[in-house]
C-alpha cells in the first residue's frame, strides 16, 4: 500500500509539471494565456494582452491574509482527519479548499454551493452532510466526493477535478475529457497549481 501511494504521488507530480510548467512563486497571482499555436502559458508577470487571472492568494501583511492563514491552521486537523480516513492526499484537499473558498467556511456561490469545499445540496445529501456550513462535515463530504471521483476516473487527477467542478456527467459526456468550459479548464489548472505549491511546502509558512 505504501509503495502504491509513493508511485501515485510520483505520477501526480509529473502531471503537475506537465500541466503547469515551472513552479510559481508563492503568494503571486498567476495568469494564463493561450498562445498563437494553442499552447497554454502560465506566468506571474503578464506582459501584453489576453492574460486571464487564474490564481489569487491573499498577500502577506494584510487582514485578508491573516484570516486566510488563521483559518488554514484552524482547519488543518479536520483536513488531516479526512485525509487519513478516506485516503486522499491532504495537499489535494487543501488545494481544493483554497480554490473553492480560500478557507472561508461561510462562502456561498451564485449556483448554491456552500462552505469550505463548496458543496451543492445534492452532493451534501449524497455524502450525509447535514450542515454544509459546518467545517468538519463539509470537509468530510468534499473529501469523500474527491475519493469517489479519483476512483471513478482511474486516478486521473485532471478528470477528477473537472468532475468536481462541472459534474461527473459533464466529463462523461465529453468522452472522459475535460469539458470545454473555460471555468472548468481554469479550475483544473488553478487547483493543480495550488496542489503543486502545497506538495512543495510553499503554502505552509
Amino acid at each position: 500500500m505504501r509503495l502504491f501511494k509513493v508511485i501515485f504521488m510520483c505520477v501526480i507530480c509529473v502531471i503537475c509539471v506537465i500541466c503547469v510548467g515551472v513552479l510559481p512563486v508563492s503568494q503571486a497571482d498567476i495568469y494564463r494565456q493561450i498562445d498563437q499555436n494553442g499552447g497554454v502559458v502560465f506566468t506571474d508577470k503578464p506582459i501584453g494582452s489576453n492574460f486571464k487571472l487564474v490564481m489569487k492568494t491573499p498577500r502577506r501583511g494584510g487582514s485578508a491574509y491573516r484570516v486566510f492563514k488563521e483559518n488554514r491552521l484552524k482547519f488543518m486537523p479536520l483536513v488531516r482527519r479526512s485525509s487519513k480516513e478516506y485516503k486522499v492526499d491532504s495537499a489535494l484537499i487543501l488545494a481544493v479548499i483554497h480554490a473553492e473558498s480560500a478557507y472561508n467556511p461561510l462562502a456561498k456561490s451564485r449556483a448554491g454551493a456552500v462552505g469550505l469545499m463548496q458543496l451543492m445540496p445534492q452532493t451534501a445529501k449524497r455524502f450525509g452532510v447535514v450542515d454544509r456550513e459546518d467545517a468538519g462535515q463539509n470537509i468530510q463530504g468534499g473529501t469523500q466526493y474527491l475519493r469517489l471521483l479519483l476512483e471513478l476516473f482511474n486516478y486521473d487527477l485532471r478528470l477528477a477535478l473537472a468532475a468536481y467542478n462541472a459534474g461527473e456527467s459533464a466529463v462523461a459526456r465529453f468522452n472522459n475529457t475535460i469539458p470545454p468550459y473555460p471555468e472548468t479548464q481554469q479550475y483544473v489548472s488553478r487547483v493543480i497549481t495550488y496542489y503543486q505549491e502545497y506538495l512543495s511546502g510553499n503554502m505552509y509558512y
